[in-house]
């Protein structure tokens, strides 16, 4: 049986992982079996994961800010005789007399000073794990869905975007497949078509072959394949009513602030700077 580390937490427990994993990995190839308790705000809460850590054997790690909840937790470690470890307790304690403040006691306090920062890395996150089509399954909680045939610039519009906090999916049209059924769950004006002219999807194509070192013709560089492709993912956007935005020769900038206009987010909190 694993040994047991209960990690407690008023909040989503976040720092108290990123510090308990920084201890783990001075332990090359030991297994630890990690349970999280968050949100946990009431003596209740932590009568009843002190009880679970006694009867595995376990300890327990926590971050509780809160006064009755700290108090309950030392008061309950002591009766069931499970070791804890307070990580912020002590640093609450020497900063209280550094600065002559009383701590608030409030969990949650540090993610809603950097809301924005956090919103930023989810959107990030998000973007990276459902890019070139990947995640189909999750399109519906997608804030933007950017469609378009490959080489038209779908990734970089993607992140750029991302990094201003909007979580983004990007799916590429493929001639002779369908897209993916989940699309048909977002709403048409979540969706924005990307086009580019024939000329420059060529050129971009070609780059990418010669950069792959591919060597003769194929469809993914022929003329007439790409004209076909891009005839088809126009007909798509206009059969679903598909905002369109074409990105030839435009920086990512001026491409992120149409498609932003395109679906209606002209004076949403997360509009990109002018």
């Amino acid at each position: 049986m694993l040994p047991c580390v209960y990690l407690v937490s008023g909040g989503t427990g976040a720092s108290g992982e990123l510090l308990l994993g920084t201890v783990l990995a001075q332990f090359p190839g030991v297994q630890v079996l990690i349970e999280k308790r968050v949100q946990v705000r009431t003596v209740e809460g932590v009568e009843a994961v002190v009880a679970e850590a006694a009867a595995a054997g376990g300890i327990v790690v926590h971050t509780l800010l809160a006064e009755l909840p700290r108090q309950a937790m030392g008061r309950e470690a002591v009766q069931r005789r499970v070791p804890v470890v307070d990580l912020t307790g002590s640093l609450l304690e020497h900063l209280g007399t550094l600065t002559g403040r009383a701590p608030m006691g409030r969990p949650g306090l540090f993610r809603e000073q950097r809301q924005d920062y956090f919103d930023r890395v989810e959107a990030i996150e998000f973007t990276v794990a459902h890019d070139d089509g990947r995640g189909p399954e999750d399109l519906a909680v997608a804030d933007l869905v950017l469609l378009g045939v490959s080489r038209c610039g779908k990734t970089p519009l993607s992140m750029y975007l991302a990094v201003h906090g909007w979580k983004v999916a990007n799916v590429p049209l493929v001639s002779g497949l369908p897209p993916p059924k989940e699309l048909t769950t977002v709403e048409p004006d979540r969706v924005v078509g990307l086009t580019i002219e024939h000329a420059h999807l060529m050129a971009h194509r070609r780059e990418r072959a010669k950069r792959l070192g591919e060597i003769g013709p194929s469809d993914y560089t022929s003329v007439n394949a790409a004209q076909r492709e891009l005839q088809m993912a126009e007909a798509l956007y206009r059969r679903h009513g598909y905002p369109v935005v074409s990105v030839t020769g435009k920086p990512v900038e001026t491409l992120a602030t149409e498609v932003l206009e395109r679906v209606g987010a002209a004076h949403d909190k997360r509009i990109l700077p002018p």
